[in-house]
């Protein structure tokens, strides 16, 4: 029982880790582009499955303890609390963060280029007006793809 709650390092090396580990996954998220934030498919369930399991290492190394792994979890989950303290404090830090909105359609128009820059394919935008219960891109004033990865629809006026 003694080694289930013994520990290969130092205990304050579990929390640095996952913290340090935690800041790298998300540079590397931000570095992905938006739509990596937004609603997941099975695609990116396999990502986020895939990068737990090869981060694992990061975060507790070689132990195979109980206690390592719940200290690993708490630098995340510290890190975490004071990366949003800051962001709700700081509107510079919290865009650098989160990232900036992209304009999908403007006026009635569909930007393909913005969608290609965003990795977004036009049966995902498509998909985006008919849950909005819009019909075609001209009966749109603005669309964008927010920093969280979901897409925003503002109707056009009736007079076109």
């Amino acid at each position: 029982m003694n080694h289930a709650f013994g520990l290969t390092m130092p205990w304050w090396t579990f929390p640095v880790r996952g913290a340090v580990t935690y800041i790298g996954l998300l540079v590397l998220m931000r570095l992905a582009g938006n739509r990596s934030f937004g609603e997941m498919s099975a695609f990116d369930v396999a990502v986020i499955a895939l990068a737990g399991g090869t981060l694992r290492t990061a975060i507790i190394g070689d132990d195979s303890g109980m206690l390592g792994p719940f200290l690993g979890v708490a630098g995340i989950l510290a890190t975490d609390k004071l990366i949003a303290w800051i962001s709700a404090r700081s509107p510079r830090f919290n865009r650098l963060v989160e990232g900036f909105p992209s304009l999908l359609i403007r006026n009635g128009k569909r930007d393909a280029a913005a969608l290609r820059d965003q990795n977004i394919p036009d049966a995902a935008l498509d998909r985006a007006l008919h849950g909005a219960g819009i019909e075609t891109d001209q009966d749109v004033e603005i669309g964008r793809l927010e920093p969280n990865g979901k897409i925003t629809l503002v109707r056009r006026n009736g007079d076109r």
